[in-house]
């Protein structure tokens, strides 16, 4: 869910800012589609009793079925709220121009009781709008090498359609781990839009965002999208099953969409230049479920809301699950728990969990990529580090930066939680730039074992302060 760099944000062209598609190409289809007239009842629709049996060689690595009391939230053990207008620090109105407040009220988000989570979007009497948003607290969502990854949701689209529907955004998707806590490296980290639907059509959208924007070879901010009707009774309607599978196993990488099992998108490797796929895909990404109100993609097909758009119409979630398959399993950010080396090499892009990163292209002796934009607060995560029977008592890290005068900041090595007292530290300020490449060496306190390596970074100051190509350690 992005949107162009034109007047609808009111985001001047060339920031980076995360934003949404406005799909310019599909404005003058807007009279072929047509909107019909009458508004629909609201409806509470059934829901499965659970998410279906994973098929034979697949893995469920996360699930939802919603089933709770009604007028609950929803589990924040695998959920997180996104309330006011943007991401801390990021663009306004969520990048997009639209008009809603998020809440974490469950007037907008809640279970029903019958085993569906409703996001429902209302208007005060004031005519402000509130909507809900939410994403998974993992992050860590991709196939293994080799291997493939499905994510999929039962969903029923707000069932209002006409001039009652003018203005509903609603949304299943998902955006590159480096994104969250960093808000400002859309579309390289990488977007996968499953469903997204406006002003009550009949149709569903499903787009990868990559690259740069405007332009680039993703044709940002419209991204690579294609588009079909719901196939029996309309998206808003019934229930329809919506999914992406991204497939390792092929001879080029492809990530298909989907809409009740039938193929009608698909986004291949070689479409692109190998740096910008590597860029949107070397890493894991999370799900985000929202209904907006307004922005630039309902603007492309009439508009946002006005005094004749019907507020109360839920998007209607019965389950998301993950199944992986494949080489290595999991779903998750590669190598697997326990299986890290320390006197080898740890790629620092090859984290399991992060805040506030983002991933690059290095230049540095060996290519791949490094973790960067590194300021205060920042840090990543590392599973199951072996450290063996002989103590580690040295700790070297691959750094650069380009730091102004007076800024720089300390790399700390924390043990299996990122409040622990660091093992060992080393500061470092301006290398020359954010490519010039040293090891610096750090004594730490001895370890032997295996444990979870957090990487933390600690500066006076907000700015940017380092960047991480890899770390190992030594006797």
């Amino acid at each position: 869910m992005t949107e162009t760099s034109g007047t609808a944000s009111g985001v001047t062209s060339g920031t980076r800012h995360r934003r949404r598609p406005v799909r310019r190409a599909l404005v003058a289809a807007v009279s072929a589609l047509g909107l019909a007239a009458a508004a629909a009842a609201v409806l509470t629709p059934s829901a499965s009793a659970s998410a279906p049996t994973p098929p034979s060689g697949w893995t469920q690595v996360f699930v939802d079925d919603f089933n709770g009391t009604a007028g609950s939230g929803v589990n924040t053990s695998d959920w997180q709220y996104d309330t006011g207008t943007s991401y801390p620090g990021g663009a306004a109105n969520w990048g997009t121009g639209e008009v809603e407040t998020m809440t974490s009220s469950t007037s907008n988000v809640s279970l029903d009781g019958n085993g569906n989570l409703r996001i429902t979007p209302l208007r005060d009497a004031a005519g402000n709008w509130t909507s809900g948003r939410i994403e998974t607290k993992r992050t860590d969502f991709q196939p293994p090498a080799g291997g493939k990854l499905r994510v999929e949701a039962r969903i029923q689209m707000p069932n209002v359609t006409g001039a009652a529907a003018k203005g509903y955004w609603p949304a299943f998707w998902m955006l590159g781990s480096p994104f969250r806590g960093n808000y400002q490296n859309w579309p390289g980290v990488g977007e996968l839009d499953i469903m997204e639907n406006v002003q009550g059509l009949n149709t569903v959208w499903a787009t990868m965002h990559c690259g740069t924007n405007p332009g680039g070879p993703c044709n940002e901010s419209t991204g690579i999208g294609n588009s079909t009707a719901c196939p029996g009774a309309t998206c808003q309607a019934g229930f329809h099953t919506y999914s992406m599978e991204w497939d390792r196993s092929t001879s080029v990488e492809e990530i298909r969409f989907y809409v009740d099992g039938v193929n009608y998108h698909t986004v291949r490797a070689n479409q692109v230049d190998a740096t910008t796929w590597a860029n949107a895909t070397n890493h894991g990404y999370f799900i985000i479920l929202n209904v907006a109100m307004g922005g630039g993609f309902p603007g492309a097909f009439g508009g946002g809301p006005d005094s004749g758009t019907q507020p109360g119409n839920p998007m209607v979630v019965d389950y998301v699950q993950v199944l992986s398959s494949g080489s290595g399993g999991g779903g998750t950010t590669t190598p697997p728990t326990g299986n890290r080396d320390a006197y080898s090499a740890v790629q620092a892009e090859s984290y399991d969990g992060q805040s506030g990163t983002i991933t690059e292209t290095t230049s540095d002796s060996g290519g791949g990529q490094n973790i960067g934009a590194l300021a205060n607060g920042d840090w990543a995560l590392y599973k199951g580090v072996n450290f063996g029977s002989t103590a580690a008592k040295q700790f070297y890290g691959r750094v650069a930066s380009g730091a102004a005068t007076g800024v720089s900041g300390l790399v700390e090595v924390r043990l299996d939680s990122r409040t622990a007292t660091p093992i060992g530290s080393f500061a470092v300020g301006n290398t020359g730039g954010w490519q010039s490449w040293k090891t610096v060496p750090a004594n730490i306190t001895s370890v032997t074992g295996t444990h979870d390596v957090y990487l933390t970074f600690t500066s006076g100051q907000p700015s940017d302060f380092v960047n991480v190509n890899w770390f190992d350690f030594g006797h």
